[in-house]
């Protein structure tokens, strides 16, 4: 039978032919550590900018807005300035808590006043039009409750606060479930930074490669739990799984 000579062009390498090279399938150690050495500058900057005098009016802000139309949540500001400066974390909570309850009243002024005009097309730009009739229909069936458990559903709050002023709930209730929802969420963050967080920031230092990939794979699994709850959710009893149009009726 031919063979083909060493070198020639085929199909087959002979016993003489040097083996291939292949990429290993993990990084190399000097390459892991130029990860690290990014990841590391990475953490340092946003620390610095977390400890910077006008962090506190950006976190403000933050928490204003996104309770009433920006996609973007607090909770990352608010966690790195409790990591930066552990004893001024309750301050931080107190400052995202006001912040986002005061957002919360625009969310529910523009439900109210303004829903056909702007906020149709704001819940259309946040991807959250197709939710509103439910969200408007478990505000009438459990009022201020959903509001105070909403951190543990994937209901957002911009559309609870816009939906609460489209169903004109009234503004008393809304005010302080939203206190107690709000400031249960980020004091509770400001509390335990407080109290861990000098140890949590040791902690993170020193496992910063090992968290930062925990991390992803939090984020990943928490996509995962949200889809599975947003298409599991409510029974064959429950009123609102299939809302019918007439559910997202303003109510006078």
């Amino acid at each position: 039978m031919y063979a083909p000579p060493t070198g020639q062009a085929s199909g087959f390498l002979s016993r003489n032919d040097p083996m291939p090279r292949t990429r290993p399938c993990f990084p190399s150690p000097g390459r892991f550590a130029k990860h690290q050495r990014m990841l590391r500058r990475l953490y340092d900057w946003m620390l610095a900018k977390a400890a910077h005098r006008h962090a506190e009016r950006w976190l403000f802000l933050f928490a204003f807005v996104e309770s009433s139309f920006f996609p973007v949540p607090p909770h990352p500001l608010l966690g790195l300035m409790c990591l930066a400066q552990p004893k001024r974390a309750l301050r931080y909570g107190a400052i995202c808590t006001i912040g986002s309850v005061l957002g919360g009243l625009l969310g529910y002024a523009i439900g109210y006043f303004v829903y056909d005009a702007f906020g149709q097309q704001l819940l259309q730009w946040l991807h959250l039009a197709d939710k509103f009739p439910s969200a408007a229909c478990y505000l009438r069936e459990y009022g201020a409750q959903l509001i105070i458990v909403k951190g543990a559903t994937p209901i957002p709050f911009k559309l609870v606060t816009i939906t609460a002023g489209f169903i004109h709930m009234n503004l008393f209730t809304f005010i302080w479930a939203s206190i107690v929802s709000r400031g249960f969420q980020f004091m509770l963050v400001g509390l335990l930074f407080r109290l861990f967080g000098a140890w949590a920031k040791a902690f993170i230092e020193k496992y910063l490669g090992l968290l930062s990939i925990a991390f992803v794979v939090l984020v990943i699994g928490g996509f995962l739990l949200v889809s599975q709850l947003e298409g599991g959710h409510g029974g064959a009893n429950d009123p609102c799984t299939n809302p019918a149009p007439i559910a997202a009726k303003r109510v006078v």
